[in-house]
């Protein structure tokens, strides 16, 4: 592992020679945000050693080196899932790797259904929060303590001072920012009324099939993280509909605006 994360690092450093403040992982739908970065270089995944390959639509799969708040920044315009049959560490491997190139600071999207019957379709939730439910986690097996402790703290998984910049940030450009627990699943199936329920009951406000693996090894080596949802769909009784991945891609795009405006002003106060 550790030689992977660094010839894969190095190769990076090598094509970009570029030393970026954050990190990005862009979700479904919400790759606007792109538009915004002046962008110096891009890589193809397919063209990166030991990078797996995006296979879902909405995930272009390439990563973005540019400015955005007047920041260095490196973005990741689409992520990889469990559900595409990578292993764990597969899916987190670009994590470890913005790591080993001096990335300090994560800022983590989404597109997700909401559970809490306050939100509606297109709002945007800051993630306090999350619930791994994907029956696994990616430091599952020996811990290589180069890169973190074997048993890292999760009480603080998304950063409390980004948290709280995010608040200011939104009351200032009037976005009505939600707040909540984000249930991580494997997917790919959308869930059935009977689960959104359970979710809900287990304290869960939103849910989606990405976003915690990302998270834990993030803060297994200790980045700071910011997380934000953009609620796509309702799995609240009596809202719940026929949703298909078009669908979420089309409603993320339309509120990926706000989204944007608070990770640009973010990573401008960093």
């Amino acid at each position: 592992m550790l030689a992977k994360i660094k010839a894969t690092s190095t190769f990076i450093q090598k094509e970009t020679g570029f030393k970026a403040d954050a990190g990005i992982i862009l979700g479904t739908g919400l790759g606007g945000l792109v538009n915004e970065i002046e962008i110096v270089q891009t890589l193809k995944y397919s063209d990166i050693p030991n990078f797996p390959v995006s296979t879902v639509d909405g995930h272009k799969g390439q990563l973005i080196f540019g400015k955005l708040g007047g920041k260095n920044i490196m973005a990741m315009q689409g992520r990889f899932h469990y559900y595409e049959g990578y292993d764990m560490k597969e899916v987190t491997f670009p994590v470890r790797v913005m790591n080993d190139l001096g990335i300090k600071m994560l800022f983590v999207s989404n597109a997700s259904g909401g559970l809490n019957p306050g939100f509606k379709v297109g709002d945007v939730m800051m993630i306090t929060d999350h619930i791994n439910m994907f029956g696994n986690n990616p430091l599952m097996g020996p811990n290589i303590s180069e890169l973190g402790t074997r048993f890292p703290d999760m009480s603080q998984a998304y950063d409390l001072h980004l948290r709280n910049l995010a608040r200011k940030i939104a009351l200032k450009n009037h976005i009505d920012l939600k707040e909540g627990v984000y249930v991580g699943v494997p997917g790919p199936t959308f869930e059935t009324p009977a689960e959104y329920k359970m979710f809900r009951v287990l304290g869960g406000d939103a849910i989606g099939m990405s976003t915690v693996p990302e998270v834990i090894v993030a803060r297994h080596m200790g980045m700071n993280v910011f997380g934000i949802s953009i609620i796509t769909d309702s799995g609240v009784p009596g809202e719940i509909v026929e949703i298909s991945h078009e669908e979420v891609q089309e409603v993320a795009m339309k509120a990926e605006p706000k989204m944007s405006l608070i990770i640009r002003e973010l990573i401008a106060s960093i």
